[in-house]
């Protein structure tokens, strides 16, 4: 499945051009790839959010978190995480928002 990342990401690209949008709201979800190993999650923001490879982000629905994912590949708009912790009984959906996680000192 890791080989056809850059397949669906550019895939993603064509179909949900939004260069320069990610950087003026938070990130959402576009979808999410099952994959036989670790699903994939795909974001609709990437480098120009700020975003990087390597940082772990918060999946939100309302005010619950629902998952905390960890981003491998990243394009100028677009991203693909891996879930690192569901929470119970939740699953992540396109649409859900997505926050960087910080850590408080």
């Amino acid at each position: 499945m890791l080989r056809r990342l850059p397949f669906v990401l550019a895939l993603v690209s064509a179909l949900f051009p939004v260069a320069g949008r990610a950087a003026q709201r938070p990130a959402t979800v576009v979808a999410v790839q099952p994959a036989g190993v670790a699903d994939l999650v795909l974001l609709d923001a990437g480098f120009a959010a700020g975003f990087r490879q390597g940082m772990v982000c918060r999946v939100m629905r309302g005010t619950a978190e629902i998952a905390e994912i960890l981003l491998v590949e990243l394009r100028p708009g677009h991203s693909a995480a891996l879930i690192l912790s569901p929470a119970p009984r939740q699953a992540i959906q396109p649409g859900d928002a997505v926050q960087l996680k910080l850590l408080k000192s």
